[in-house]
């Protein structure tokens, strides 16, 4: 699904959040690798599960006509800082629901784009009628468990020992969903 073309100014900075073009498939593969790098608060490493620009090309076309999916970017001056999405399952049973992820580079935190790919994303599943949104996140990732309970998010569960990181410690993974009734 293609969502509106939004403007924000956090902090100084301009931005602006859109659906991501086919265009943005070769930066969007170079930011991925680069933020995979940066944070241990996503599920890969750098270079892991890697998506060439071919690969986002095809996302970027299949979100645009799924009707419950949905490719955002953030942009400062045509960069990409960074990407969320929301993307269903077509089965039946779980057709009421989508899953969001998002990641922004770590040069951009503190500037709310992370909180308004979220929120414009809500606004999405909530005009077209999604249910229910879920997402995980890492258990010592306390801002974001934090934002996503302001914004309507409930615990629903814990994955214990989920995820092994680089100082060789098992954490857990918190399951959040979001209901609109």
């Amino acid at each position: 699904m293609i969502a509106n073309t939004q403007g924000f100014y956090v902090n100084g900075l301009n931005y602006t959040i859109r659906s991501a073009r086919e265009k943005d498939a070769g930066q969007l593969s170079e930011v991925r690798l680069q933020i995979d790098g940066e944070t241990e608060n996503m599920d890969r490493e750098r270079g892991e599960a890697f998506i060439d620009p071919a690969g986002f090309e095809q996302i970027i076309k299949t979100d645009a006509e799924q009707p419950r999916n949905l490719f955002l970017v953030a942009t400062v001056q045509d960069r990409i800082v960074g990407f969320s999405r929301c993307e269903g399952v077509y089965l039946k049973r779980f057709s009421h629901k989508v899953e969001f992820g998002v990641c922004v580079l770590k040069e951009f935190w503190g500037y709310g784009i992370g909180k308004n790919l979220l929120k414009e994303s809500i606004t999405w599943a909530d005009a077209n009628g999604i249910k229910k949104m879920t997402l995980n996140v890492l258990e010592t990732n306390d801002k974001a468990v934090e934002l996503y309970k302001r914004l309507g998010f409930e615990v629903e569960g814990i994955l214990k020992n989920d995820k092994i990181l680089s100082d060789g410690n098992y954490y857990n993974t918190i399951v959040m969903g979001r209901f609109n009734a």
